[in-house]
């Protein structure tokens, strides 16, 4: 497993982590700025929309997407 991993930037990192990552970096409206998503418009927490990108794929793919940007730049 470990194997598999080993390319992956985001091994070992939660969703929790990535998103507390990005609030910090961009602010809850400036986040919704870079991703539209109404969880980080209307009345946003990290609980709230941990639940919503838990079960909605397109949209964690879009924070994961944004942190790896981030988080890469040189």
């Amino acid at each position: 497993m470990d194997a598999d991993q080993k390319n992956n930037p985001l091994h070992g990192l939660t969703l929790e982590t990535i998103l507390n990552h990005l609030v910090n970096h961009f602010g809850w409206d400036g986040l919704a700025n870079k991703i539209n998503i109404n969880c980080f418009k209307n009345d946003p927490s990290i609980k709230s929309s941990l639940a919503f990108l838990r079960k909605t794929p397109w949209a964690r793919t879009r924070v994961e997407n944004l942190y790896l940007r981030i988080t890469t730049k040189k």
